[in-house]
């Protein structure tokens, strides 16, 4: 908006000095029937007027983008106090969970609105907005009774545990056992989904996405599980649509689906739009989910850019030295800095 003004601006600028300078009493065409050779000193300041009344407006507006754009530069950290072992979300991306003392500190939460989500096993998930610029924030739950909620919460965790098929089934009993007693329960139809897509299931788990459609018919997370079974199902036409439809409902922000969108692409082997997907994964986890780097580390490799490789390799090594990813990328790390290093001297 504000280039545009400033554009503007200038061209009423340039346009009035042609005139005046021209000594003629006959203003622009589409100013004739305002600027009549007997009101050219009226002209000449309404000009002059509507010049500085954009300028202003101009400059006023880029004055305020710049300002958005820096508090959304800004982060900062962020310590949450609840209950113990607390799943954490911020805008529907998983954190982390609090530890024994109830606490957790996230090191990177960008400035501007945010969305704070809490769930704790025996307690009633809490969902609240984010107060810009606060460091700290306490969150009190409220026990529940509800045997859906209570039963959902033990299939989520026994999904997050779930090691094998045996496991993986035993999660998707107690998630069908909570919708028994709530059938309209999109977040449960749609972690069903999740285990059902881990045991290729692919239709049950497209039926599931349907009911949690069906009760909440905008459902970006919904849409992104979707996309990522219709890919393992090899529908890579219905998983591009799906993927772009999640974006689109959750207006732009969900990494998942970026991801998904991305892994797509790499399987068409257009690698450049692959890399776009990623980086704009990685720029809305805020460095949460170190296997991205992995990810566009591969995807930099097929296209031979192997200091862009190294670079996302090394930057998964500092997010999680430990992780289960670290001894393999180790292993290829010093052949791509010799790779790198031909690169450089081929003339």
């Amino acid at each position: 908006m504000s280039g545009t003004l400033r554009y503007l601006c200038v061209s009423v600028l340039n346009r009035g000095r042609k005139y005046l300078n021209q000594g003629t009493e006959i203003a622009p065409r589409d100013f004739r029937s305002h600027c009549k050779s007997p009101q050219r000193e009226y002209s000449r300041a309404l000009w002059l007027v509507i010049a500085a009344l954009l300028c202003f407006v101009s400059q006023s507006t880029f004055a305020q983008g710049q300002a958005t754009t820096n508090s959304k530069a800004v982060s900062r950290s962020l310590t949450i106090t609840t209950e113990p072992n607390a799943i954490i979300w911020i805008d529907e991306i998983r954190r982390g969970i609090t530890d024994a003392s109830g606490r957790i500190e996230l090191l990177k939460v960008s400035g501007g609105r945010h969305t704070l989500r809490v769930r704790a096993t025996g307690f009633k998930e809490a969902s609240m907005p984010l107060v810009a610029g606060r460091r700290s924030t306490t969150v009190k739950l409220v026990r529940t009774a509800d045997q859906a909620e209570l039963l959902f919460q033990q299939a989520e965790d026994a999904r997050d545990k779930a090691k094998d098929d045996a496991a993986k089934q035993k999660a998707a009993e107690l998630y069908r056992a909570a919708l028994k007693l709530r059938p309209a329960f999109p977040t449960a139809h749609v972690g069903l989904a999740r285990v059902l897509l881990d045991l290729n299931q692919y239709q049950p788990a497209l039926n599931e996405i349907e009911a949690a459609r069906r009760a909440r018919p905008a459902y970006a997370e919904a849409s992104a599980v979707e996309g990522r079974i219709n890919r393992e199902a090899a529908f890579t036409d219905e998983a591009i649509k799906s993927f772009r439809r999640s974006i689109r409902e959750a207006r732009g922000f969900q990494p998942e689906a970026h991801v998904g969108l991305a892994r797509v692409m790499e399987d068409k082997g257009q690698y450049d739009e692959a890399i776009l997907e990623f980086r704009k994964a990685i720029d809305q986890l805020s460095d949460s989910e170190p296997v991205i780097y992995q990810l566009l580390g591969a995807a930099y490799e097929r296209q031979q850019k192997y200091k862009e490789a190294l670079a996302a390799y090394e930057q998964y090594l500092a997010l999680a030295p430990n992780g289960s990813l670290a001894p393999a990328i180790r292993s290829i790390i010093e052949q791509l800095r010799r790779d790198a290093a031909g690169q450089e001297i081929v003339p």
